[in-house]
């Protein structure tokens, strides 16, 4: 397609993604984890990352690392990932724009500290180069192209001068189309090409940051494709400009398409992901064997990474519920120590769940529980006076080297520990001498920790409560019903 007919897909997309704001948290969620790990991996990759996709979500998801590489590239990765997490920061705020100064210190980010290069003087011959971060160069870095000619970029003495007239030319050209101004700031930046590395992936961050500051997804560069993305490149070198912004256009219809399928709650796999799977369950199974135990940082991962992931899910499952209740009410209660008592007592507390997972990441950062335990409470069924409440409860318990995820739905006066206990067999039996499940508590997660867990696994979870939860109210909705018709 050419670029008019693109940015005409690209218009109505734009209207398809508007129209469906605001998204789930939920679907939020999980569009965003893509976009983070498709945007690290391949961004980092084109410039000689050897991490794999499947080693980078270890690393920036789970806080593990595998496989042997530099320790430099793990900490490339992270720092781009925070990088990342700023420009999206600043793309939010409406009262700031990017600047020169914003621009260096994303590169000194990226960089992490200085270091040693490899390089080539201009007459061939090899030479070592101090790497100095979120500094513009001091020496001339063009590159030999593969035919041997050597392309020169700005040179040091006017690349300050060319960084301000770029800035200059950026403010004013502000209310460009974001893909043209997006892509045109991406050449206009590689032309000067105005550090002594980290270049690539700053042109990069700062399409994205135009783009979502325009409110559209960011552009993921693929490094399966960078051929093509160095040719489009070459091609505007040679006076083909809009080659490039074409270029950049399909890449936005992909994150386009992927947003809405998120935002409808569609399924984002690509065929492959499967790969990527495939490739995560290796580096499973190779840490496998590994014992890990627990300890603070264990637990703090697992709250963080897991368990407040779930809880998060959960939320947005629950509030499925609400329309049959009268009110329902989150509570949280920290530690092994609770009484064995019901909801009411001094050791839990009714909160917000978003503000409930923000104390949880608090007490998993403070200290080292060994149980966290969250509660919902729907009360009054129907908002009748002669109807049922339901208690709906999770904790996650910590071992010497797993851990639990425990789920009960029941009666609220079934809900505490002391009555979990004791009706450990989850079965009673009615008047009618039938066995009737009041009460069901349920091990949903037992993992080593060690043990990889996926985003899909942890929405199967929140899923399967929902599930069970309206197995049980329809359950008690006909014994009501019954107890009615008796009266």
């Amino acid at each position: 397609m050419t670029f008019q007919q693109n940015i005409g897909k690209i218009n109505i997309l734009k209207d398809e993604w508007d129209k469906l704001q605001p998204i789930s948290k939920e679907n939020n969620n999980i569009l965003w984890r893509k976009f983070r790990l498709e945007w690290n991996y391949n961004s980092n990759h084109i410039e000689g990352n050897t991490l794999t996709y499947g080693e980078t979500e270890l690393l920036l998801i789970f806080d593990k690392t595998t496989g042997d590489h530099e320790k430099r590239e793990y900490d490339e990765m992270q720092a781009h990932d925070a990088a990342i997490h700023l420009i999206k920061e600043w793309a939010s705020d409406n009262t700031r724009d990017i600047t020169e100064t914003d621009i260096r210190s994303l590169n000194k980010l990226i960089l992490v500290k200085p270091f040693w290069k490899e390089a080539i003087t201009y007459d061939g011959q090899p030479t070592r180069r101090l790497i100095k971060v979120g500094e513009y160069k001091e020496h001339p870095n063009s590159v030999r192209l593969k035919t041997g000619e050597i392309f020169d970029f700005a040179s040091p003495e006017e690349t300050p001068r060319l960084m301000k007239e770029l800035m200059d030319w950026y403010k004013k050209n502000i209310n460009e189309h974001p893909v043209i101004l997006a892509s045109e700031m991406h050449y206009r930046f590689i032309r000067i090409h105005p550090f002594d590395d980290g270049n690539g992936r700053i042109a990069r961050l700062i399409v994205n940051y135009i783009l979502m500051k325009n409110d559209y997804p960011p552009v993921i560069v693929k490094s399966i494709e960078k051929e093509k993305y160095f040719t489009a490149l070459q091609k505007a070198d040679a006076g083909d400009i809009e080659g490039f912004h074409n270029y950049m256009a399909n890449q936005l219809i992909w994150s386009f398409e992927i947003a809405i399928k998120a935002a409808k709650g569609e399924s984002i796999e690509e065929p492959g992901d499967l790969d990527k799977k495939v490739e995560l369950l290796k580096r499973n199974l190779k840490t496998k064997n590994k014992i890990v135990y627990k300890d603070k940082k264990v637990v703090e991962t697992i709250i963080n990474n897991i368990y407040c992931n779930f809880l998060s899910a959960l939320g947005v499952e629950m509030k499925r519920f609400d329309a049959l209740f009268k009110s329902g009410e989150w509570y949280y209660c920290k530690g092994a120590t609770v009484a064995l008592s019901t909801i009411d007592n001094n050791h839990f507390a009714s909160e917000k769940l978003d503000n409930i997972i923000k104390l949880l990441i608090g007490f998993a950062k403070n200290g080292s529980e060994s149980k966290y335990e969250i509660r919902l409470f729907f009360k009054r069924f129907n908002d009748e006076d002669d109807s049922f409440d339901v208690a709906i409860v999770h904790d996650i318990q910590f071992s010497e080297r797993q851990y639990k995820i425990k789920r009960f739905i029941g009666m609220p006066e079934e809900s505490s520990r002391f009555m979990r206990a004791i009706n450990s067999l989850n079965l009673v039996l009615n008047k009618d001498g039938k066995i009737n499940i009041k009460f069901s508590e349920q091990i949903i997660s037992e993992k080593r920790y060690n043990e990889i867990v996926t985003e899909n696994e942890i929405q199967s979870w929140a899923k399967k409560t929902a599930d069970a939860l309206f197995d049980y109210i329809e359950k008690e909705a006909q014994e009501l019903d019954r107890r009615r018709e008796k009266k």
